[in-house]
């Protein structure tokens, strides 16, 4: 794990953005395609109105959450929403949105569908995860009912979770699609998170989910 830390919020936003674009543009003069996967919450939007404004082939670019909460698109707590207000705007309209939510009562009903739009964009060429205090990343959760498959290296690349505190059913990326993402970068903010952090280093993966990730990250924190 590489780990740096800004004097604030403020440069770790620009310092975050610039460094996600270096990639994707990389991740671009490589490939005909290239995909980047992003967290939803509140905590990467400013990084995403940045990154939105850069000058990228974006039309190149497949973007997908790293999980979503099965709720439509309109609803508030949808991830969906949030990431076609914040990023996939200006310059990054251009880029295409995979979905991880279709009109179904139940995650499982369209997981099957969801996972075959998915594949062709595997493996992930640029990864930003956020992290819990709870040391989640994506949906996976400690507790969460399929976790244990979720963390599998035989784990498929989609699954359904659901835990206590997470509030709707959730649709996750999973730890094996997580890991083979040719960049890896976490997110996290106040001294909470880093603490939380700190303390993943040494317990379980089942306490600490994120440290499925943790050797291959760069971790970017300011209080």
């Amino acid at each position: 794990m590489d780990f740096v830390e800004y004097p604030d919020r403020d440069l770790l936003i620009l310092g975050l953005a610039d460094r996600l674009t270096a990639d994707l543009a990389e991740a671009l003069r490589l490939n005909d395609r290239v995909s980047f996967s992003v967290p939803g919450g509140t905590t990467p939007g400013p990084v995403f109105d940045v990154m939105s404004e850069q000058a990228l082939d974006w039309d190149r670019v497949a973007v997908v959450l790293n999980d979503e909460r099965w709720v439509p698109e309109d609803n508030p707590r949808s991830n969906t929403g949030l990431i076609r207000k914040r990023l996939l705007v200006s310059k990054a309209s251009a880029a295409t949105l995979i979905p991880l939510y279709a009109a179904a009562e139940q995650p499982e009903d369209r997981l099957e569908d969801l996972a075959g739009g998915l594949a062709p964009h595997l493996p992930l060429s640029v990864l930003l995860l956020g992290m819990g205090a709870d040391m989640h990343t994506a949906s996976l959760f400690p507790g969460a009912d399929n976790l244990a498959a979720a963390l599998a290296d035989d784990a498929p690349p989609l699954m359904a979770m659901r835990a206590e505190g997470a509030g709707e059913p959730r649709i996750t990326l999973t730890a094996p699609v997580l890991k083979a993402a040719m960049t890896i970068h976490i997110l996290i903010t106040g001294a909470d998170k880093r603490a939380a952090l700190e303390r993943a280093a040494s317990l379980p993966l089942a306490e600490a989910p994120v440290r499925c990730v943790l050797g291959q990250a760069m971790v970017h924190w300011a209080e």
